[in-house]
């Protein structure tokens, strides 16, 4: 008992009592705050039509602003416990301020990405994204709360700290360089409406060709066709070019662009016969008719020479071939019937003579366009026997097979010159 009185009648023992009552007191409130803010506030919001007070809870808003009740109870109560210099209490007081200074900080931080995702979910927000702007006032908002909070905890005036941050610009633009870069570059893309989340884009310095699926202060996110995540630096779309294929998915028709490599050797004239059976074709009727009468026009006034073949005009299967092509194009319901189409010769090479079909799909579906592309080939590859074409191909080894194989043979059906004079 005695030892107990004694240490009851220590000087330092009321402070620490007093110091152990307001830790406990705050711990209890902050607690309690956080359990009746956060429950109050779920039950408000789940209740109401509004979605941005569902985004403020989701984000974290209401918990942080909980965390300030602690803080709020020690820097006021630290003035009733005794003993307490003024030195002490105005430091736990510049300590608390602090607190309450990053807790608010975290707040609005908090509040902003839940503006950030609120229009997200607008239909402007799917087009453009804030996402770099609102990380940019994020940084600012911390740049400037740690100076608050330098300034609360070391007791300096600001105009020195600034200062000093003055004589570091250097330093600080090496730092925030990216920073800068990525700043700018948002504020560009933004405003000329040059990038958008959702966009399919290729950049191929950086190996990237596919959806954007974010677009951040210091990155741009493109989920590729493999289903990779390629992270491409903001300000590299800038100062270095790239493909944006929105353009082409806004038009609603996707280009077609390939060529059929014909063997030169098959391209011959057609004959009465050859005429008269592609003219019963449906799709050529109207062509071969048409051109059957404008070259006989044109054989008819050549007069007296017209009995040279070389100076007379006629079809040809290559061309008779190349209108049935264009014509079967713009029979198709799944080719764009406003935009560009044509089946035009290109230069001819070793490889034959290319026959290019120019034209867009009704659609811009990736799967749909394949099939459509699929289709039109596969129809034009079965039918040019029936114009008596044949597709150029390198000679495979089954084809070298069977030249060696016939050659064989016909050696050994022919006699030996030797034999045959003996």
């Amino acid at each position: 008992m005695n030892a107990l009185h004694d240490l009851l009648r220590n000087p330092g023992m009321p402070t620490l009592v007093g110091v152990l009552v307001l830790l406990a007191a705050a711990w209890g409130l902050g607690v309690t705050s956080r359990y009746v803010l956060l429950r109050v506030a779920r039950t408000v919001t789940r209740r109401t039509e509004w979605k941005w007070d569902d985004a403020l809870f989701d984000h974290g808003v209401f918990r942080w602003l909980a965390w300030m009740v602690p803080a709020v109870v020690v820097q006021f109560g630290i003035r009733l416990v005794p003993g307490i210099s003024p030195d002490r209490q105005r430091m736990v007081d510049n300590v608390m301020m602090a607190l309450m200074v990053f807790f608010l900080v975290m707040a609005l931080s908090a509040a902003l990405s839940a503006v950030e995702d609120l229009y997200r979910r607008t239909p402007h927000g799917s087009r453009r994204s804030l996402k770099g702007l609102v990380q940019l006032i994020k940084l600012v908002l911390f740049i400037v709360a740690g100076l608050v909070i330098v300034v609360e905890i070391t007791g300096q005036q600001v105009g020195l700290l600034l200062s000093g941050i003055g004589a570091m610009s250097a330093v600080l633009l090496l730092i925030f360089k990216d920073t800068i870069l990525g700043f700018v570059a948002g504020v560009q893309l933004a405003s000329n409406d040059m990038l958008r989340v959702g966009d399919w884009i290729t950049v191929p310095g950086a190996a990237a060709d596919g959806e954007v699926i974010d677009i951040t202060l210091y990155t741009v996110k493109v989920r590729n066709f493999d289903n990779t995540i390629v992270t491409v630096p903001t300000w590299k779309l800038i100062s270095e070019s790239y493909q944006n294929w929105r353009g082409m998915t806004e038009s609603g028709g996707r280009r077609i662009k390939r060529a059929l490599h014909l063997d030169a050797a098959s391209v011959r004239f057609l004959d009465e016969g050859d005429i008269e059976r592609l003219g019963r074709l449906r799709l050529l009727h109207d062509y071969v008719a048409t051109k059957s009468e404008e070259v006989a026009r044109w054989n008819d006034n050549l007069g007296s020479a017209n009995s040279v073949q070389a100076n007379r005009r006629r079809l040809t299967n290559l061309g008779t071939f190349r209108a049935y092509a264009q014509a079967y194009l713009k029979a198709s319901p799944d080719i764009h019937p406003r935009m560009s189409c044509m089946v035009r010769q290109l230069d001819s090479s070793p490889q034959g003579i290319p026959l290019e079909l120019y034209c867009f799909t009704a659609t811009t579906v990736w799967p749909e366009y394949e099939r459509i592309q699929a289709d039109i080939f596969e129809h034009l590859f079965a039918v040019l026997p029936e114009f008596g074409l044949r597709l150029y191909q390198q000679p495979s080894g089954h084809d070298v097979q069977q030249g060696l194989a016939r050659f064989g043979a016909g050696r050994a059906e022919s006699p030996s010159p030797h034999l045959s004079g003996s």
